[in-house]
């Protein structure tokens, strides 16, 4: 079976994205994806609490597993590495596309995905370090970071809701049952209708 995997860390990116460029890949191959998963999650947390690695539970010799490119299967060396030991050993093959790589269990297949996973690490770290030099810099130059203090953001979790959220108000329910009904604290739900009604 031919498996497509997508990875986004946050709900701002699009998984339509990675979709669009995983049926692509497809056509051009003649194969076509038979099960999905798609999941919103940090590539950092463990592949066992990922529905990927529900997912390579049940993959079988011969499987197929078909993303965007190495990094959608975590976000360091030790786990790309993991997940493709997995695979390997079982004789499922990891295809991705931006990479361009046809990874299975021979040598040269795992000395590639060693070497894409270590060189995909050390970048990452490169990026962050000089992020963090430059952040550096920018404070000893007297530069002020981030929002003024005092300030607030335009956007909240509610932006978006003031309709739905009056509503429900209208028939009297209670700030944690909004919350409830709209996946947030009581809190979050106070701090917006006064907002609300501040700017009102």
């Amino acid at each position: 079976m031919t498996y497509g995997y997508i990875r986004i860390s946050t709900d701002h990116q699009n998984v339509e994205n990675q979709r669009f460029e995983i049926n692509q890949f497809c056509q051009s191959n003649s194969l076509l994806v038979d099960i999905w998963i798609d999941e919103t999650v940090s590539g950092t947390k463990k592949v066992e609490e990922r529905e990927l690695g529900k997912i390579l539970k049940k993959m079988e010799t011969g499987d197929i597993l078909i993303c965007s490119e190495l990094s959608r299967l975590g976000r360091n060396l030790l786990m790309i590495m993991g997940v493709l030991n997995e695979c390997m050993n079982r004789d499922i093959q990891v295809w991705t596309i931006k990479d361009n790589y046809r990874l299975g269990s021979d040598i040269n297949s795992k000395v590639l995905a060693f070497a894409f996973g270590l060189s995909a690490e050390i970048e990452r770290n490169l990026i962050s370090q000089r992020t963090k030099e430059a952040l550096a810099r920018k404070r000893a130059e007297g530069v002020i970071l981030g929002r003024p203090v005092g300030s607030k953001s335009s956007k909240t979790k509610l932006t978006g809701q003031e309709k739905k959220i009056q509503e429900l108000l209208d028939r009297k329910v209670s700030y944690s049952a909004i919350g409830r009904i709209l996946g947030v604290h009581r809190l979050t739900v106070s701090s917006f209708v006064k907002r609300q009604s501040e700017i009102g």
